[in-house]
């Protein structure tokens, strides 16, 4: 099976944040990154993936010329080649920019499975998967906490995480996507072999500005302000007979609140 596995690098999770002095974002002089967590266990399912049906894992991840520690790491772990979306301009600020460049360089090649993690550490969108599956016209599952591939029948099958603590299995042709949640499994560690063969390993670089797309009409997003929220101890205590503070609750969540 040829599996691609899509990869965020974002802030480290034991990373003091501070905001910058333009309030744009964090301080990104003095922190730590790693691979997305989300994206780190769709990784450890393709490579399982692999380990029993065979194949080939290629990983990709769209950033700057800084990202590749995440790219090092994955072909450490045991993936075999890389695709680096070179970003240096930060273009693709949009769950639907991220997607259609991934869309724009996959549509080149043919993948029987495409894994994303489920959504991203730092932007929270858990857009990105399901947005380039519609783009690619895959059929495609999120929150997926297991994956039983079977290359023989040409379909897949999927356990995703659903409300109130229920569980659905889904089975799916190939190709296909899949977003992966974190704790799905227990993620492997490099070891010292495949960090010196990850050396040795291919990694091809696409910059974002020679592919087709129109970056003037597409949904973008722009981060006006970032700020830590002000704490507030304000508090008022109803006083009086139960019914009476019962009602005077209603009454103020009714009309000030707006809660009901």
């Amino acid at each position: 099976m040829k599996i691609l596995t899509c990869l965020r690098e974002v802030p480290g999770r034991e990373t003091r944040f501070r905001i910058n002095q333009l309030g744009t974002w964090i301080e990104d002089s003095d922190i730590t990154v790693e691979i997305n967590e989300c994206d780190e266990y769709a990784l450890e399912e393709a490579l399982r993936i692999k380990e029993a049906h065979g194949g080939e894992v290629t990983v990709l991840s769209l950033g700057a010329e800084g990202i590749t520690k995440s790219i090092r790491k994955a072909l450490a772990m045991g993936a075999d080649q890389a695709i680096h979306i070179l970003d240096s301009q930060q273009r693709a600020n949009s769950p639907y920019l991220v997607a259609a460049s991934i869309a724009a360089v996959v549509a080149e090649n043919e993948f029987d499975l495409i894994l994303t993690g489920t959504q991203s550490d730092d932007m929270s969108w858990a857009q990105t998967g399901v947005v380039l599956a519609e783009m690619l016209k895959l059929p495609h599952a999120t929150i997926v906490m297991e994956i039983k591939a079977d290359p023989e029948t040409g379909n897949v099958r999927a356990l995703r995480e659903m409300e109130s603590g229920r569980f659905q299995w889904l089975e799916l042709p190939l190709p296909a996507l899949l977003a992966v949640q974190a704790g799905s499994s227990q993620v492997r560690y490099a070891s010292l072999k495949g960090i010196m063969q990850a050396k040795k390993k291919k990694t091809v670089k696409i910059d974002i500005e020679g592919l087709n797309i129109d970056w003037g009409t597409l949904p973008s997003t722009e981060l006006l302000r970032l700020y830590v929220p002000e704490a507030n101890s304000n508090a008022e205590i109803l006083k009086g007979e139960p019914s009476t503070v019962a009602a005077t609750l209603l009454e103020r969540l009714t009309k000030e609140a707006k809660v009901f």
